[in-house]
């Protein structure tokens, strides 16, 4: 099992697609990707302003707010109301998708996945969790400080808004009374 730890203070930001906004990579697939090769990624998102999303033909995306609130109109979808109490959202990202920001600016967490490339599955977790053993990769976020994640005999301490990546079967316990993401990633062939 391959374990990588993804420290919030590594992480570059840079301008959305479009432009309208910043964003921080936390994990991609394959490594070194960019906007139109990535298999899956991971990413958060600063939203400022009201305005529209980036569009991603053929990508599947799932939103988690992690700061903030705002009204997703999505088209042929309806109307979402997110916040960090909301569940992950998932929807298509060829769509016209536009924001209206209802309470300050927005932090998300952003999960796209290339349609036939990859498939991912959102969780917020308030409590004790024991991921099982999977065959593709497993991303924990930690939502504040003090998320231990216990691996193969290690504890990994994460703080506000790092990320363990564990690749290939392994099994995980996180201790996330803190509050944690967890993202589930799959590719046809599990090779993450």
């Amino acid at each position: 099992m391959t374990l990588t730890l993804l420290r919030a203070a590594d992480r570059a930001a840079v301008p959305w697609k479009n432009g309208g906004g910043v964003t921080r990579e936390v994990a991609a697939w394959p490594p070194g990707s960019g906007f139109d090769d990535f298999a899956w990624r991971v990413s958060m998102a600063e939203v400022g302003e009201d305005g529209p999303f980036s569009s991603f033909p053929g990508i599947d995306r799932v939103l988690t707010v992690l700061e903030g609130a705002m009204r997703l109109t999505i088209q042929d979808a309806g109307v979402f109301d997110l916040s960090p109490r909301s569940a992950p959202l998932a929807f298509d990202g060829g769509v016209l998708t536009t924001a209206q920001l209802t309470a300050g600016p927005v932090l998300d967490l952003n999960v796209m996945t290339r349609r036939g490339a990859a498939f991912a599955r959102v969780d917020r977790v308030v409590a004790h969790l024991t991921v099982p053993p999977t065959a593709g990769a497993c991303l924990v976020f930690a939502l504040a400080d003090g998320v231990a994640v216990h691996s193969a005999g290690e504890v990994h301490e994460l703080h506000r808004h790092d990320g363990l990546l564990s690749q290939a079967v392994g099994s995980i316990q996180a201790s996330a009374d803190a509050q944690a993401i967890v993202v589930w990633l799959t590719t046809p062939d599990n090779r993450i």
